[in-house]
């Protein structure tokens, strides 16, 4: 079986094709292609949403040829189109609907919207290293922080989520905080290299909490604040801040997803998202995890973004545990906003 996944929920055109063979528990990633927005919407320091979409107008057709040509397929061969049903912004999240669903259509096969967090937490199955069920997941990126039981293909309960801002958007506020472009995060991340972590005495909000919920507003705050204070002497403690803050950044999401394994009792973690490529992140959770017996999985580095190979692999997964069918009904909708514990319900 050949799926098709096409990925545009936000500043990212990703378009891939995987094979899944009868019989196979993973399925296997054959082409891939993908185009980020980021030196477009650099200029506005955030994604600008009508620019986002017509730029995935301008790309998914080719990067959908580019990708058969990689693959030596036709697309004739597709058994299954996949696409991101939601969340993410609306007219993106069209775009590539109606695309996967006029292809679709053209061809005579089934169409199947996917979860785009679904995507991420399932994306580790392409790596060389796959998970198994159950476990704890942790994803994390610019718009969401979340903490799932995940006890198999859309079988997922929420343990913890943020209240405010999530990781990622703390970590590219502060970074426009510091001066540093768009995005903000890896930029941030970059500079820390550079600093020490123990500089500046950040907050670690609700750390100490008994519950698993996240918050990184105040975080953002304390940034601003200590920015303010050093004034003209900014730029000689601009490293130490930018390790600080990313010091308590992960110290909260290392922290957290140890309790969340303890209180579940499992003993594998699986990290999804594009706060998961951080590499502070993944050296502090895979010692952390070491230490306590635990296994930690990731999604290779480059499919940590937004990527069209989640899109298919979870399509594929979904098909293969039976808990959803393609169907060959090309009416589409999208869903903006779309909790991932209600997925069985839409």
């Amino acid at each position: 079986m050949w799926l098709l996944g096409i990925e545009s929920s936000c500043d990212e055109t990703g378009v891939a094709l995987v094979h899944a063979p009868a019989g196979e528990r993973v399925p296997t990633l054959v082409a891939d292609a993908l185009h980020t927005q980021a030196a477009m919407h650099e200029a506005y320091g955030g994604v600008v949403p009508e620019l986002a979409s017509r730029d995935h107008v301008r790309r998914v057709l080719p990067l959908i040829r580019e990708v058969m040509s990689k693959a030596n397929q036709s697309l004739n061969d597709i058994d299954v189109v996949a696409f991101t049903r939601g969340p993410g912004l609306a007219g993106a999240l069209l775009v590539g609907a109606g695309t996967a669903c006029a292809l679709a259509a053209s061809l005579g096969k089934p169409v199947m919207g996917i979860h785009h967090l679904e995507g991420h937490l399932l994306s580790p199955f392409l790596s060389a290293d796959p998970p198994e069920f159950p476990f704890v997941a942790l994803l994390v990126s610019g718009g969401h922080t979340q903490l799932m039981r995940v006890a198999g293909v859309g079988h997922y309960e929420l343990l913890g989520e943020t209240i405010d801002d999530a990781a990622g958007e703390a970590f590219d506020k502060s970074a426009k905080l510091l001066g540093l472009g768009y995005p903000g995060g890896p930029a941030l991340s970059a500079l820390a290299a550079r600093g020490r972590g123990d500089a500046f005495a950040l907050p670690r909000p609700l750390l100490h909490q008994p519950n698993l919920d996240f918050s990184f507003a105040g975080l953002k705050t304390a940034v601003l604040t200590q920015c303010q204070k050093l004034g003209d002497d900014l730029p000689a403690h601009q490293a130490d801040l930018a390790a600080s803050t990313q010091a308590a950044i992960v110290e909260v999401l290392v922290k957290k997803s140890l309790k969340a394994l303890k209180q579940t009792g499992l003993q594998r973690l699986v990290v999804a998202g594009g706060v998961g490529a951080n590499r502070l992140l993944r050296a502090e959770l895979q010692a952390a995890c070491h230490k306590l017996g635990a296994r930690v999985h990731y999604p290779e580095a480059a499919l940590c973004t937004d990527n069209g190979a989640m899109i298919a692999m979870a399509a594929a997964m979904r098909l293969q545990s039976g808990v959803q069918t393609a169907q060959a009904d090309y009416a589409f909708d999208v869903l903006p906003r779309w909790a991932l514990d209600n997925i069985l319900t839409h």
